[in-house]
């Protein structure tokens, strides 16, 4: 489908991520790095100069990220292609809209999804129409997204994928696990075809060989869940960090398209 790009291409943005965005040091991160400050790892032509040893380098965190295209859109698009570097003056306004861009991006990696749903048929000119506008939005001048309301056009866009969710996952959806606990639950073999577990907790729970086509898996938290040999082919609402946060391998079936992470290796 055509329209804003949901890939993020790091070789056309600005190191956005490394500048703008805060960690604190943790299993994730090696060292704090306030928000606003460059990561002492990006390099004057905004690449990672560990990219290719970031988990060995005690930087897991930048592997499980993904800006959704943002990162590039903002950098070429929003602020026509000059960096915060050539601009110093700049930098605030980049920074403060790049999580408002990553949250639209994000919305229409839902919105795209349900929309390839032939299920979803009967909802794709409210579909259609609701990410045209998240679209006009990231068109929208710096000055603009900082006003954006993210929680707004989450909320607006939500009953509509709750609505996509239920024709994709049928009369007879599979079990109920809306928000549910499940850090640490033992789900190897488990039949969730077509469950609901949106916004759901599967921290480090094993899902080694589980069925989850169909499965709503809209703000699930995958982060070590073990989904080794798990199919997740026709995963509702799947996102690459989501991928990224798991654990899995080459037997892990993923949806067309999705790429498998590389330290699943």
């Amino acid at each position: 489908m055509p329209g804003v790009e949901l890939q993020a291409d790091c070789a056309r943005c600005f190191g956005l991520c490394c500048v703008a965005l805060p960690f604190s040091a943790s299993r994730d991160f090696a060292v704090d790095k306030p928000a606003g400050t460059p990561c002492h790892h990006l390099a004057g032509d905004f690449s990672c100069g560990i990219h290719s040893r970031l988990r060995e380098e005690g930087f897991a965190g930048c592997t499980v990220f993904d800006c959704f295209g943002a990162g590039q859109h903002l950098s070429q698009h929003t602020f026509g292609g000059v960096s915060w570097r050539e601009a110093p003056e700049s930098a605030g306004a980049m920074f403060a809209a790049l999580p408002v861009m990553r949250g639209l991006h994000e919305l229409l990696w839902y919105l795209r999804d349900a929309l390839d749903r032939e299920e979803t048929a009967p909802l794709h000119a409210r579909l259609e129409q609701r990410r045209r506008e998240v679209e006009e939005l990231t068109d929208s001048p710096a000055a603009t997204l900082r006003r954006v309301d993210l929680a707004v056009e989450r909320a607006r866009t939500g009953d509509l994928l709750g609505e996509a969710s239920q024709l994709v996952r049928g009369p007879h959806s599979g079990p109920e696990h809306r928000g549910a606990d499940l850090m640490g639950a033992r789900l190897r073999r488990a039949d969730l075809r077509a469950a609901n577990l949106r916004g759901a907790l599967l921290i480090a729970a094993d899902a080694r060989h589980a069925d989850l086509r169909w499965a709503d898996l809209l703000g699930t938290d995958l982060r070590d869940t073990d989904v080794r040999g798990a199919d997740l082919t026709d995963a509702l609402f799947l996102t690459p960090p989501q991928v990224a946060a798991a654990r899995g391998d080459e037997t892990t079936l993923l949806p067309t398209g999705m790429e498998r992470p590389a330290h699943w290796t």
